[in-house]
């Protein structure tokens, strides 16, 4: 039976942020659609103290964001976004377009074929996430995608250096300077001066994350990914307290609503890792996100079992699940809900979040129960076509057809199938009846 040593916030509390959430991102999407440019740059203003006449960057800002790079940079933006095309690469040859003959003269296929335009958010308000640009940008240009557009968030009161480079560099066609609810806005409902989209990517905070889910079904999105959330799996035998600590830390300081959640067999490892996050504390750089991180939503389970483990995991249905057991693939082999899985300690969730080419849009609030993450195909349409091309062939589909339209009672979806039955089969079927068996079909 699975012991609580730590646990995060009540559903009450999450419940009534989702709400607050909620009714902010409704009211600003109805500016928005009701006002267009002079709505974003009234919340521009207001949230990011960012002012311009276009959001658009001009060529010469992008150009300037590139040119400030040092070599070390460039290299070094290069070296993750080659990792990622590589990847992404691999997962759209993995996808065939199929044309097969299923009975003598009846033709099925399908195609896929991307979206027209997809906008692509990447979040920069306490850190310029450029990494983000990598995933979404060189994703969609894989898939084949004619118009990308991105949005990043000034970033100290100017376009944020690293995030436009990466962005140009992934190969972005329009690169705005816009950041929040305004800019996702702005891209899925379009504006005076912003043409809008067919489809919603990138992570984001959890008003980004709200606006993609009411904007849903206006356009497509990758998924709801919301605040950063982590889930360690570990035990005594390939896990010790800094590694745990560390790796719990390292997500939890996204921001002050990222839950980090540590699961175990060993309470000693467990009340240890609790001690030594209490000291990393101490030092970390960027532990007013993560203490409060930690303190409000971060858990401690310890369980008796892998198998009481990975019922728990899929339970939770984490973001990211990073498992340093002595049996890893005990576990890659058995969860079924999770955004990734980083297997052993040689491996990390900022591995995957930066550089190392699978990527960091991923499920979060327990959506990995239904989708996994952002890859080519979110932005592939898979479209199937039909030929029937003997008139055999439409006879004996017709007669099938007729006969099942008349069980629901649709006459006029049955007469389609009748006409054809008369045209090329020779057939006589009365007008809104039903064709019967010929030796075609009878049993």
């Amino acid at each position: 039976m699975a012991r609580y040593l730590k646990r995060g916030a009540v559903a009450e509390v999450k419940a009534e942020a989702d709400r607050q959430v909620r009714e902010t991102v409704e009211r600003t999407l109805a500016d928005i659609e009701a006002r267009g440019d002079a709505a974003v740059r009234d919340l521009s203003i207001k949230f990011d103290d960012w002012d311009r006449d276009d959001y658009r960057l001009t060529q010469g800002e992008i150009d300037a964001c590139v040119d400030s790079l040092t070599p070390q940079e460039r290299k070094d933006i290069e070296f993750a976004q080659s990792q990622v095309r590589n990847f992404a690469q691999i997962q759209r040859d993995s996808m065939k377009d199929v044309e097969v003959e299923t009975l003598p003269g009846v033709i099925l296929g399908h195609r896929n074929i991307p979206v027209n335009a997809a906008g692509c958010y990447v979040p920069g308000g306490k850190y310029p996430l450029l990494a983000s640009a990598h995933m979404s940008v060189i994703t969609a240009k894989v898939a084949g995608v004619p118009r990308i557009v991105t949005c990043a968030p000034p970033f100290k009161g100017q376009p944020a250096r690293a995030i436009v480079a990466a962005q140009a560099m992934a190969g972005a066609d329009t690169i705005y300077a816009l950041g929040g609810i305004q800019a996702v806005g702005a891209m899925a409902l379009g504006t005076q001066s912003i043409d809008p989209v067919d489809i919603l990517v990138g992570p984001g905070n959890a008003f980004v994350a709200e606006t993609k889910r009411q904007l849903y079904g206006r356009v497509g999105i990758d998924l709801f990914a919301g605040p950063t959330e982590t889930l360690i799996i570990a035990d005594e035998a390939a896990c010790d307290p800094e590694l745990a600590a560390t790796d719990i830390l390292g997500q939890v300081e996204h921001g002050p609503d990222s839950p980090g959640i540590l699961l175990t067999n060993s309470e000693k490892l467990a009340r240890e890792t609790m001690a030594e996050i209490e000291r990393l504390l101490q030092i970390l750089p960027t532990a007013d996100h993560a203490r409060r991180a930690w303190e409000t939503f971060g858990e401690v389970i310890v369980a008796d079992s892998y198998e009481e483990m990975a019922a728990i995991a899929d339970d939770i249905a984490s973001e990211h699940v990073q498992v340093m057991t002595s049996d890893p693939d005990y576990f890659l082999n058995t969860m079924t809900n999770y955004g990734a899985l980083f297997l052993g300690p040689r491996t990390n969730v900022s591995f995957g979040d930066k550089v190392i080419g699978t990527n960091h849009t991923l499920p979060t609030k327990k959506a990995a129960r239904y989708t996994g993450g952002l890859w080519v195909g979110k932005f592939l349409k898979t479209c199937t076509y039909q030929k029937v091309l003997t008139d055999q062939a439409s006879a004996l589909v017709g007669e099938y057809c007729s006969r099942l339209c008349a069980l629901e009672g649709f006459a006029g979806h049955g007469e389609q199938a009748n006409v054809r039955v008369r045209r090329y089969g020779g057939r006589d079927v009365p007008y809104a009846g039903q064709a019967a068996p010929s030796e075609l079909t009878a049993v």
